[in-house]
């Protein structure tokens, strides 16, 4: 790939990664923190009946968010698949393997909504049914996220050996990648391995979010910085 190429997928990158990180953040901080009440079924499904749009907005935004994840990881294979084909199609098998998962995960958020959709063939249920079938349903996409996330981190320890060996960014930012890879990995298994995970979230989030770090670190670097690529390079 020549240098020109790079530079052509690194300026798309650029372009991406804004949309990726308001997108999800608004689809999974604004929309589900704000609807979603914790072992209240209740007021779960009277916050989804009241706002189902802003539902159904954060369902289609976390979809978008996935696709865009698509078309970053094949333009990072691009980037880096001169650097070292091995690890650039790890990156892309790890990636692509979390993405089904993801967007499948939605479908339980659909199956919510029917339940709370008020539709006569539900009349043979009580309210309460509902609305706990509802949450149950809501925990499960949460579930299945978290799935969907450890292969959010495995796709990070490539893409940080190959950000460290590249040299188009700084070193430190592909061993803080791969230290974020770490913590998504960290971070799923805590939420199946702890019975209430609630009580350690105090102590684990920061954790978390520190670890994390490098990941935003290299989508921030791509924005600000670009990469820096060798003036000549044979196609």
């Amino acid at each position: 790939m020549s240098t020109s190429s790079k530079r052509d997928a690194v300026n798309i990158l650029r372009i991406l990664y804004p949309i990726w990180a308001i997108v999800g953040m608004f689809s999974v901080m604004a929309v589900t923190t704000t609807l979603i009440e914790p072992g209240d079924a209740a007021k779960t499904a009277e916050n989804i009946k009241g706002n189902e749009l802003l539902f159904r907005i954060g369902i289609v935004g976390r979809l978008i968010t996935q696709l865009i994840q698509i078309i970053v990881v094949l333009i990072l294979f691009k980037l880096f698949r001169s650097v070292s084909r091995k690890h650039a199609v790890l990156m892309v098998v790890f990636a692509l393997v979390g993405i089904p998962i993801a967007m499948l995960s939605e479908l339980n958020n659909f199956a919510a909504l029917v339940l709370l959709s008020g539709a006569d063939f539900l009349s043979v249920f009580e309210t309460d049914q509902l609305n706990a079938m509802a949450l149950f349903f809501i925990n499960l996409h949460e579930a299945g996220v978290f799935i969907a996330t450890i292969f959010w981190g495995l796709w990070l320890f490539p893409l940080g050996f190959l950000i460290r060996k590249s040299g188009f960014f700084p070193k430190i930012i592909g061993v803080l990648v791969m230290v974020g890879g770490f913590g998504y990995v960290l971070d799923s298994f805590s939420h199946f391995i702890l019975t209430d995970y609630a009580k350690y979230e105090d102590i684990l989030l920061p954790i978390v979010l520190l670890l994390t770090f490098g990941e935003l670190l290299f989508m921030g670097w791509v924005l600000l910085k670009g990469a820096k690529l060798p003036e000549k390079e044979a196609s």
